[in-house]
């Protein structure tokens, strides 16, 4: 070829390389570009564009994050509207609450949260596979441990807390984070046998009954439906036959069923709910969902306002912690309750679109991941709205992020590091990163 032709070959590839750039520039404005190594040949002369664009990712879901700051923000607040009069209740007058005693308590743990959040998004979803039965394991040595005269502390009745000087822990807790993780781990190991019983479901039975035995032994059935929840969830999720699944729901209802029937204070707390403002009920198992109401009912629609609240005063038990709902609907009324059940549903259902998009990705053990942490959260908090409002018997569940705890606080902000983890690997692996 001669010095003429060579030079008209660069010409076109020049003008082509041109209306690419324009073309490109136009159509992706706005949107992280992709390395391109795109090789032109015109008429024997190969032309390389070499130089690539990096690969900037936009990190996580803004909105979700800024939700769950949110709700972490609301629940502060009101952990301190609902505790404040604590210290003058002749129960704590050896304990010497001051005012600000569960406020401050409560921030100390968001700080820890918040902390161990950062350090979990930090660790990429392969390396939570493998960490899934160990986690699953340590969680049930503490959940055995926890029961052992002077290791775990007792509290009105329920061994559910291992003192560690400054806090307590709460396995149970701990549990349901592991269930997520070591469900979804079993799924993904027995995805070429889900269809059978024996060999893909009658394990994770197994180790669903042994969780259970050890919650109740402390006693803590709400923590246990709620594991057993996860569990059912996950194996849905995961492609297990829907009558097979059935069957499994079918006897885990029984199960409950005989569980509550052979527990006389269980089943008082099933009559105190059909009937909460009988005398006997109202003065017994009743008086929490009875005030409950009141409390709600006396919100009306916009509420007393904040920090007017009546029934906080020494009338709600655990106003701050399984009843946190019932001050938000006395103070902010009607409007306070729409908008707390907007934000948790809003929240579960963004949880799951990322687990879909995981899944859609080709990663089923992320997807699996982020689902089982949307049934957590989702499930969770109906039971503890349902509770509040007199439409399911009393259970001692908090309101995730946002009622008094520690623990439960610290795996909820994990679980949802993990879950944005799960989405900020999706968004590098739809822009032709590696994770």
């Amino acid at each position: 070829m001669n010095s003429a032709a060579i030079a008209a070959s660069s010409n076109e590839a020049s003008r082509l390389g041109g209306l690419w750039r324009r073309l490109t520039g136009h159509a992706r404005s706005g949107v992280d570009a992709l390395p391109m190594h795109l090789p032109v040949h015109l008429g024997g002369a190969g032309v390389t564009q070499t130089r690539a664009a990096p690969v900037r990712v936009l990190g996580f879901d803004q909105a979700l994050l800024w939700v769950t700051v949110a709700l972490l923000a609301w629940g502060l607040v009101m952990v301190y509207s609902a505790s404040i009069a604590i210290g003058d209740n002749p129960r704590f007058a050896r304990a010497n609450f001051q005012e600000t005693y569960f406020l401050t308590r409560h921030a100390i743990s968001l700080t820890v949260a918040f902390i161990a959040a950062l350090l979990a998004f930090q660790v990429p979803m392969r390396n939570w596979e493998r960490a899934a039965p160990w986690l699953f394991i340590i969680s049930l040595l503490l959940l055995v441990a926890v029961l052992i005269p002077h290791i775990g502390k007792s509290v009105n009745g329920a061994r559910r807390w291992i003192p560690l000087g400054i806090t307590n822990f709460q396995p149970s807790e701990l549990a349901k984070l592991a269930m997520v993780l070591y469900a979804a781990s079993y799924m993904v190991r027995k995805m070429e046998i889900k269809e059978r019983f024996f060999r893909a479901v009658l394990p994770m039975g197994i180790a669903v009954v042994v969780v259970g035995m050890l919650c109740l032994a402390e006693p803590d059935m709400g923590a246990f439906m709620v594991i057993a929840v996860i569990a059912m969830g996950i194996l849905f999720l995961g492609g297990v036959n829907a009558r097979m699944f059935f069957v499994i729901a079918t006897l885990v209802v029984v199960a409950f069923g005989m569980i509550v029937a052979s527990s006389p204070w269980r089943r008082e707390r099933i009559f105190a709910y059909l009937d909460p403002w009988s005398e006997t009920n109202a003065l017994g198992k009743g008086y929490q969902l009875s005030h409950s109401l009141i409390a709600i009912g006396r919100g009306e629609i916009f509420g007393v306002g904040l920090g007017g609240s009546v029934e906080k005063l020494h009338w709600l038990p655990e106003a701050h912690t399984d009843f946190l709902l019932a001050v938000i609907g006395e103070e902010f009324g009607l409007v306070g309750v729409l908008a707390a059940i907007v934000l948790f549903l809003w929240m579960t259902r963004r949880i799951m679109h990322i687990g879909r998009q995981a899944i859609a990705l080709d990663r089923v053990f992320s997807g699996l991941v982020a689902q089982g942490i949307g049934v957590w959260i989702g499930f969770q908090t109906f039971i503890n709205m349902g509770v509040n409002l007199g439409a399911l018997p009393t259970k001692g569940l908090t309101l995730p992020l946002m009622s008094y705890g520690g623990s439960a606080i610290i795996m909820n902000l994990i679980a949802l590091a993990i879950v944005l983890r799960i989405d900020y690997e999706n968004r590098v692996l739809m822009r032709g990163g590696r994770v």
